[in-house]
């Protein structure tokens, strides 16, 4: 028999996009990636899009520059046990907790993530809003395309940092069941990997989108890809880059909202819900 490791965890969601939130504030834990996928497998394990490790960023060797601004830093893992830059969604459940148990007191605070420093703030109404600064593009000669089946269709590349290919559809349908992940070429855009969002808009400043996410699959929500696919379809549209404009996105899991800011930073504000906790066994 497998000898196990007891963590407590805490179960957490951002609009339907739901996390195993493991706190390690003393740094002590070192999560392999098969572990990573233990947890979150929805049969064997506790079941989630991914791990959110709870960690006071002086432990952490290459942000520990970065404590006396950022006093916790989010350790976000993919489903599948791979690092990942950023997570919008987990990172408004991640404020949750630190608010929830009392690690932190203020409304506003400082993350540090692989993305870079976030700021966040929790709001009256108990949405959290998450500055996930500003969108950039790939470096590539040629725009991505992607496939599904039988079908193509030009696609917007975008970084958040998180890398994102966005779909402007008639119908999500077209998209098929994502059972499997869309073929995105030329392989050399995005050589990491990539998030793909479906989008179609439904009305000014208002848009729906499904998304298959980079080492997990379909998800209800992806908090960056909600980013990346306002900033592409203000774009898109062709309207007016001067000054402040919220978009509206619907995901399967609920409504998100994405304000970029007169100097282009993206802010993204949605619920964080946390809605259990225990102790997990943990092979080792």
């Amino acid at each position: 028999m497998a000898r196990l490791n007891e963590v407590p965890f805490v179960k957490g969601h951002g609009t339907g996009n739901d996390f195993v939130v493991i706190p390690d504030v003393d740094g002590r834990l070192d999560l392999s990636a098969d572990q990573v996928r233990w947890l979150c497998d929805r049969h064997v394990g506790v079941g989630g899009n991914g791990v959110l490790r709870v960690v006071r960023t002086e432990h952490v060797p290459e942000f520990a520059e970065f404590a006396d601004v950022a006093e916790f830093f989010m350790d976000y893992r993919n489903a599948d046990g791979t690092l990942a830059e950023m997570c919008g969604n987990g990172a408004r459940v991640f404020v949750r907790y630190l608010d929830a148990t009392g690690l932190v007191t203020d409304n506003d605070i400082v993350i540090a993530t692989r993305g870079g420093l976030r700021s966040a703030s929790i709001n009256h109404d108990r949405t959290i809003t998450i500055d996930m600064g500003h969108a950039t593009t790939p470096r590539a000669r040629a725009l991505p395309q992607v496939t599904v089946g039988d079908r193509h269709w030009p696609a917007t590349g975008v970084l958040v940092p998180n890398p994102h290919a966005v779909v402007f559809l008639d119908d999500l349908s077209e998209a098929g069941d994502l059972a499997t992940a869309p073929d995105v070429s030329p392989t050399d855009v995005f050589p990491d990997g990539v998030n793909v969002e479906f989008v179609v808009p439904r009305g000014p400043q208002h848009v729906a989108m499904r998304v298959h996410e980079r080492g997990v699959g379909e998800t209800l929500s992806c908090g960056t890809g909600a980013c990346a696919v306002a900033w592409a379809a203000r774009r898109r549209d062709g309207a007016s880059l001067d000054g402040e404009a919220t978009w509206q996105v619907d995901v399967p899991g609920g409504t998100l909202r994405v304000t970029e800011t007169a100097d282009g930073a993206l802010l993204l504000n949605g619920p964080a819900d946390l809605v259990a906790r225990g102790t997990v066994l943990i092979p080792v």
